[in-house]
């Protein structure tokens, strides 16, 4: 069984508009992402995400709905299963309120449209129609002021019609604009643009004609042809713009003209393009202007000239600026536009004058060609030691095409920002923040700790950083143990051999106390009352520092159970909470006698023992949280009562494999967050009442401390092994993109460790006198600056297909790392049937770019692998072994496939290959003996029809499979099948439907903790732009997480209130499913901790595990990403 889970949601942009949403006086913007709604409103700081929903199903068609009965506008929502609904904004709720449930349009005799959906409504208000099928258009009425018995509401929708048309591949549609003064009596114009049987691009007109049927009856409706053009347009004109008053009429636009057309007159104006381009989007800003955008990322702005009779006598046709290649246009009013991408970051940009301003920018990581994976801030394949290793991978992609291309770094995680650094400071062991001004907010000295030595640093309020040689009377010339202001105006400072308390004004001591000659003060705490001491390990000591330095408290407990550590909270007043190394316990500790109130037993051997100890407020509606590092990387957590000190609710984590150390950051709510040191650190912070877990950027991380300076407000300072540096931390997990500009398609992306650089497949395009030139190159990228280090240009309509780091033989019983490339020629015509090459480069110790050896192959290398030391390419029709000899290619063996591999992944000796149509086939390889030829032999097959895009191995003969249309499946071979046949059957044992096409899966190796719940295998990058997480179920949990699921999608409804199950079930032309097979959708059930108490109680009847067990298993589930 397997387990799916987003770890970056959807970012490309497709569909967007603005509407009166969720107020009656403000407009808002409605952007679609995938299966996503998102709602922006526009504030000084720009425009900000108010919501953010998921759907079932993949938003094809938005459009703006104004009932009467509503001071707010109503969403109409198209989805890829031929489903539509309204939805309105509940504004008490703050959520989605569904208006009209999904209506299926579903038609298995329809043919699918080439051209996407489309959904208008007609300039009257009267009528909505839908473009789902060829030569099928839906028309919905749309309630008007009517006073007869059973008249829809005003703006509310009737049942749908189906209509036909002659016209079947309609590349572009309108309302024509009516210029009666009564459009309410006048039959709506459609005008179509489409290509004829003869592919000639006609434009076409027609009246609807529809009759309102009876009392519970649905109408009819039909399209009448009206008189329009017969001559034939531009082969390239994919785009009608109605003109409404005073002019009326359309715009048509091409690839080398505009034409204007009165669909009165049957006149028509043309006027060429100073240069060719392809129009993708446009948008009204008036009754005269347009707003155009081409293919290229070439904004215009097309303005009608009318003559002294309002007639159209030309326009102005002018180039604003670039932008990101838009997919979609929206005015904002005020010199506004949202530029919504599929390819590229969308963008709000401000029209000036003959120019554009850039004023926002959302980020977009779609499409996704290809992507490497670089675990836990280490590399891919050394290995992982974190239980929720996912959210600290960083992974790279190749996204966005053409202009918009780049390479993006992608982690998921608490960010740092840097904002200064102090320089080369290596071995600080501590960090303390203290203000010179006790009736001062800000801090403005930093002590830095040493192993034998404290070093001090004053922040002057522009930032200016000075290191002084004495402050206030403090011991320089040991470390320190722990410093503090403390009240009164004074300062705390103890060192391994005594406490001190200086007046912070004149330096002065107050008191000073010591242990007694030979013992050392070992750990220490303190809050504004009491400091609690360790000394030597042995012995607990309580000074009152209101009372100078007196002894409080005293308790020896012995060599046989030394204190390991020590906190003094500052959240609960009255106790002192220590660790203990021989007995693995915690125990809580009246502060002022030392006696024992609590104990808990933490750990069972010698690795789990209590190392770190902080007790603090972490969550608004729950008691103080106690934080327990354990030696071997555990983490414990367990409320404490605040009346009588009771521990309960103990819960672990891995964090890694040695211990961290807390410190407590404040947060603007009176709250904490705690920033956990240790190999991987994290930043722990309380959300949706639950602690979250999460992965902090900063990957060399040995103390910190928080520091609210005036020049650096809400910063933290951070010491790593090398320097120190201040910085800004994010206060919860955050997705962060880096980006390096490529300006290409990055179509392919390998990696190699060794040499910290990326090898990239890259495609150029450019226009050149109206002409499209493409040019492919191959680059190295540098890891670490995350820039262009050297790029080799490949031969003219030669495109890369295909890249990979591999180990080839060099020289006898030795290897080299290399990079693989395998292209395509895209022209017919080359010599001796060439129609693509293998390259092999090298990358030179002054990091350029060398060929070693290419290979010409007769058919295009869509993807390359690595099997026993060998190249194994998968060509049009063939799989074929090369052996790396010396620095030349030789074909070892080969195999046919069943029409063109398009993927392909190694495993041992092992290859399985996805192909475009056929599915998967698994073939192995066989070294010849004693002189015989290699061998590839098919071994198992996946029999379905399935239109492969992707293939990974993710578990001992397990595969899993990406289809063109959504879906993903899991395949597994019995290889102790009892027949021959029913070992090379490839049997499916999980599929869904995720809606999004895959491109690329990687497999990933992460270890498991304990008793997990799922394993990671694989990561999965949509077109999209979308990251998922790919697990196996372990079997333990299979059919508690399958009940779970099913109990959740009955209490969680989406919008449009389409059922979960039919909204996961697998689809492709072949077949549909009723619901998804063994497949569990993690989105789904984390949604479990977001239910009411009540419904948790109902959903987790009959699961046989309670709420809380239910509960931390759902947590730990969601700490995977």
């Amino acid at each position: 069984m397997a387990y799916l889970v987003p770890i970056h949601r959807p970012s490309s942009v497709r569909h967007a508009l603005k509407l009166n949403f969720l107020s009656p006086d403000e407009e808002c913007l409605v952007v679609a992402k995938a299966n996503r709604l998102e709602i922006y409103a526009q504030t000084d700081e720009g425009f900000i995400l108010r919501h953010t929903r998921a759907i079932y199903g993949k938003i094809t068609m938005l459009q703006r709905l104004q009932p009467a009965s509503s001071s707010t506008d109503h969403l109409f929502v198209g989805t890829d299963r031929y489903t539509y609904f309204t939805v309105s904004w509940d504004a008490e709720a703050k959520q989605l309120r569904t208006e009209k449930s999904y209506v299926d349009q579903a038609d298995k005799t329809g043919r699918d449209s080439e051209m996407e959906d489309r959904c208008m409504i007609d300039p009257s208000g009267r009528y909505m129609v839908l473009e789902l099928f060829e030569g099928i258009i839906t028309v919905i009425p749309i309630g008007h002021k009517g006073k007869k018995k059973g008249d829809l509401e005003a703006g509310t929708l009737g049942e749908p019609v189906p209509t036909r048309v002659a016209e079947l591949v309609v590349r572009s549609s309108a309302f024509v604009h009516s210029r009666s003064l009564n459009t309410i009596k006048d039959k709506p114009k459609l005008a179509l643009l489409y290509k004829d049987n003869h592919e000639r691009v006609r434009l076409s007109l027609k009246s609807l004609n529809y009759t309102a049927g009876g009392t519970g009856e649905i109408g009819s409706a039909e399209f009448s042809d009206l008189e329009c053009l017969d001559e034939e347009l531009d082969l390239g004109a994919s785009h009608l713009i109605p003109v409404s008053a005073p002019v009326y009429g359309l715009l048509i636009l091409a690839e080398t003209s505009i034409t204007y057309y009165d669909d009165v007159s049957q006149q028509t104006l043309v006027e060429p393009l100073k240069e060719s381009t392809i129009f993708v989007a446009w948008e009204e800003i008036d009754t005269q202007r347009w707003l155009i955008a081409d293919d290229c990322g070439k904004l215009y702005l097309l303005m009608l000239l009318l003559s002294d009779e309002q007639e159209v006598s030309g326009w102005k046709f002018e180039m604003l600026g670039i932008t990101s290649r838009a997919s979609v246009l929206v005015y904002l009013d005020g010199g506004f536009v949202f530029v919504g991408s599929h390819q590229g970051d969308s963008q709000i940009v401000k029209i000036q004058e003959r120019a554009i301003d850039v004023i926002q920018t959302i980020s977009n990581i779609a499409p996704i060609l290809d992507f490497t994976v670089m675990d836990m801030g280490s590399r891919a394949g050394e290995g992982q030691t974190n239980e929720y290793s996912s959210g600290q991978a960083r992974i790279v992609t190749g996204s966005g095409a053409f202009q918009d291309g780049s390479l993006r770094s992608i982690r998921s995680g608490v960010g740092l920002e840097e904002l200064g650094s102090l320089g080369d400071m290596s071995h600080i062991t501590n960090i303390f923040a203290l203000r010179s001004d006790a009736a001062s907010q800000f801090s403005d000295i930093l002590i830095l700790s040493f192993v034998d030595e404290t070093r001090i640093f004053h922040f002057s309020a522009n930032g200016e950083v000075e290191e002084v040689e004495d402050y206030k009377g403090l011991s320089l010339s040991r470390g320190t143990i722990l410093a503090t202001n403390i009240p009164n105006e004074r300062v705390l400072q103890v060192t391994d051999s005594s406490i001190q308390i200086n007046d912070l004004e004149s330096g002065m001591n107050v008191a000073t106390w010591s242990p007694l000659t030979k013992q050392r003060i070992t750990a220490a705490s303190a809050n504004d009352r009491y400091i609690a001491l360790s000394i030597d390990g042995t012995e607990a000591v309580i000074l009152d520092l209101s009372q100078e330095l007196c002894v409080t408290a005293r308790r020896s407990f012995g060599a046989g159970s030394q204190i390991a550590c020590i906190n003094v909270p500052t959240v609960l007043s009255g106790i002192c909470i220590m660790g203990f190394w021989q007995s693995a316990a915690v125990t809580i500790f009246k502060i002022e006698s030392l006696e024992a109130i609590g104990n808990i037993k933490v750990g069972d051997d010698a690795a789990s023992v209590p190392r770190s100890l902080l007790l603090t407020q972490i969550l608004s509606q729950q008691p103080p949280t106690l934080f327990i590092a354990m030696a071997d990387g555990n983490v414990i957590t367990l409320f404490v009562d605040p009346e009588s000190f009771a521990l309960s609710g103990k819960k672990s984590i891995i964090l890694g494999t040695q211990q961290a150390d807390f410190k407590a950051l404040p947060r603007s709510d009176g709250l904490f967050n705690v920033f956990a040191t240790c190999e991987h650190p994290s930043l722990i912070y309380g959300s949706e009442d639950r602690i979250v877990y999460s992965a902090v950027t900063a990957e060399k991380a040995t103390c910190v401390c928080p520091f609210d300076a005036e020049a650096y407000p809400g910063a933290i300072a951070i010491a790593t092994s090398e320097d120190l540096k201040i910085a800004l931390v994010d206060t919860e997990r955050t997705t962060h993109v880096q980006t390096l500009p490529i300006y290409e398609t990055v179509r392919r992306v390998a990696y190699s460790t060794k040499l910290k650089a990326f090898g990239l497949g890259t495609i150029k395009r450019t226009l050149q006198d109206g002409m499209e030139i493409v040019q492919s190159h191959f680059k190295l990228a540098d890891e670490v600056v995350f820039k262009e280090l050297d790029t080799y240009a490949l031969n003219e309509d030669e495109l890369v297909e295909s890249v990979v780091r591999a180990d080839l033989d060099e020289k006898p019983r030795k290897t080299a790392e290399r990079f693989v490339v395998g292209t395509a020629y895209l022209d017919d015509d080359r010599p001796d049937s060439v129609r693509g090459r293998i390259i092999v480069f090298e990358v030179t110790q002054d990091r350029t770019l060398k060929v070693v050896t290419e290979l010409a192959v007769k058919g295009a290398c869509r993807a390359l692998g690595i099997v026993g030391g060998k190249i194994v390419a998968a060509l049009i029709k063939t799989i074929v072994v090369y052996a790396f000899e010396y620095g030349s290619l030789n074909k070892v063996a080969s195999y046919r496939t069943s029409t063109a591999p398009i993927d392909l992944v190694v495993t041992g000796n092992l290859i399985a290959i996805a192909d475009i149509m056929k599915s998967v086939s698994i073939v192995e390889y066989k070294r010849g003996d004693a002189g015989e030829q290699d061998t590839l032999t098919e071994v198992a097959r996946h029999f379905q029809i399935a239109w492969g895009t992707a293939v990974a191995h993710v578990d001992d003969d397990t595969f899993l499979e990406a289809d063109a249309e959504g879906n993903l499946m899991v395949l597994h071979q019995n290889v102790n099948g009892v027949t021959a046949d029913d070992r090379r059957r490839l049997e499916v044992t999980s599929e869904i439907r995720l809606g999004e096409m895959v491109n690329r899966i990687r497999r990933i190796n992460v270890p498991t903790y304990g008793e997990a719940t799922v394993m990671p295998r694989a990561f999965v990058a949509t077109v999209e732009g979308s990251i998922y997480l790919f697990a196996i179920i372990c079997q333990e949990k299979q059919d508690l997480l399958m009940r779970l699921q099913n109990n959740v999608s009955e209490y969680v409804q989406s919008p449009g209130e389409m059922p979960f199950n039919k909204y996961r079930a697998f689809k492709n032309t072949v077949r549909e499913a009723e619901e998804p097979y063994r497949f569990v959708d993690g989105e789904l059930i984390e949604k479990f901790l977001e239910l009411p108490s009540s419904l948790q109680e109902k959903v987790t009847e009959g699961l046989g595990v309670d709420v809380e067990d239910i509960k931390s298993m759902v947590e730990a589930l969601r700490r995977l990403h």
